[in-house]
């Protein structure tokens, strides 16, 4: 169930299938080098490069097409996999996972099946979407100030885009914009092309390695074939909700990480309080305790995302089939949705607990072990968790339908 439908197409070199030994030496790589990373020691951009070789990009492809041909549960499960090695990396590679998704449910329209030839290739797409001083964040009115003109056989591409995780290290960049008369296009750009001047600006407390800052776009010459007229997309019920579940997914990796930090902390501790419970940190009761509480906080937070990505999935399967299931669309969001309320709550309070667990030497700058905290209220910020809680208790009472754009 969830596999993505097989189509003839070249051969290509495979991507590490779900379980496999090459992935799991994929994300071991990944995680040795977290720390190092985020004291600035090591390159981001070596983790892409070394991602792009594995041509993990092409994780949800058929087999026959290179890909790994794997289920949406199990590109979920990848999420919580490289989030625990380290959370920058999945939340890189959201924008260009989701852009698999459509690709491979609009595969028969000719601008996604070249887009998609891209992909077989290695190659990765990242978003221009997010538009500062839109009034109404989310509500899709926020590509007005990008404009995509008609210049000679081609257009030209001008405004400037905030939020563009990853597109410092892709190659392509799909960007949403509106023509002279009023129509809302999806552009592709290449992220070295003359023009696109892609920023490094980002300076949030956590995720500080996404490139989540601002790319610029002057004079940007596309070419009419890389121009797809948005009212001609294929859509789904609930668009928002593969990516706010990944988010949500990447959190729950962190709560993972957070577990078997706190395990490595106390087991390495030697020294305790003289009135502590027992001598030895290891031996102490209180201590154990504290371990006991964050990994079963872990395990609630993989339960609920991994049973929302099973829900999503088959819903997508209903889009791939073609008749897309409106209920399920509606349960994958809902439960997306308290998935979100929830695990924000439990992982925020494991990022503190950690610290009782590790005791006072745990807050060396060393040991970097605040970056969990940071990564996650950063993550957790996408999306106040309050107005999502509302929209779910109102819902429940009244059975007012979910709001229906981004963020759901």
């Amino acid at each position: 169930m969830n596999t993505v439908t097989d189509t003839p197409a070249v051969l290509h070199p495979r991507c590490p299938a779900p379980g496999s030994a090459e992935l799991r030496a994929l994300i071991d790589e990944i995680a040795a080098g977290s720390e190092a990373r985020d004291r600035g020691e090591a390159d981001t951009r070596d983790v892409i490069e070394r991602i792009r070789a594995a041509r993990l990009g092409l994780f949800r492809l058929p087999a026959s097409q290179g890909g790994a041909g794997a289920t949406l549960p199990q590109l979920y499960e990848l999420v919580l996999d490289l989030a625990a090695a380290d959370s920058n990396i999945p939340h890189i590679l959201r924008n260009h996972f989701a852009f698999v998704e459509k690709a491979l449910r609009a595969s028969h329209l000719p601008q996604y099946a070249r887009w998609l030839d891209r992909i077989r290739n290695g190659e990765l797409f990242g978003l221009g979407a997010s538009e500062i001083g839109t009034q109404n964040v989310g509500d899709g009115d926020g590509d007005g100030n990008t404009l995509l003109v008609p210049r000679g056989d081609a257009f030209s591409l001008t405004g400037v885009k905030y939020y563009s995780t990853g597109n410092l290290y892709f190659d392509h960049i799909m960007v949403n914009a509106k023509t002279p008369e009023g129509h809302f296009v999806a552009a592709r750009v290449g992220v070295h092309a003359p023009g696109v001047d892609v920023r490094d600006d980002w300076d949030g407390i956590g995720q500080r390695l996404t490139a989540s800052g601002t790319t610029v776009y002057t004079d940007v010459a596309v070419q009419p074939h890389d121009v797809l007229p948005l009212e001609e997309d294929v859509k789904i019920p609930h668009q928002a909700t593969f990516a706010q579940l990944w988010l949500t997914t990447i959190i729950a990796g962190i709560v993972r990480r957070i577990a078997d930090d706190a395990t490595q902390q106390l087991g390495a501790r030697v020294r305790n309080y003289y009135h502590a419970s027992a001598a030895r940190p290891a031996d102490d009761p209180l201590l154990q305790e504290i371990i006991g509480e964050l990994h079963s906080a872990a395990y609630v937070a993989e339960s609920a995302v991994l049973r929302a990505g099973t829900t999503l999935g088959a819903a997508f399967e209903s889009s791939h089939a073609g008749q897309p299931d409106e209920a399920l669309y509606v349960e994958a969001a809902l439960q997306a949705a308290k998935s979100k309320v929830a695990v924000d709550g439990i992982a925020l309070k494991a990022a503190t607990r950690l610290f009782d667990a590790g005791g006072a030497s745990a807050a060396r700058q060393s040991a970097r072990l605040d970056r969990h905290w940071r990564n996650i209220r950063t993550i957790a910020s996408h999306n106040p968790g309050a107005y999502k809680a509302r929209a779910i208790g109102e819902h429940a009472v009244n059975g007012t339908a979910l709001p229906r754009a981004a963020f759901f």
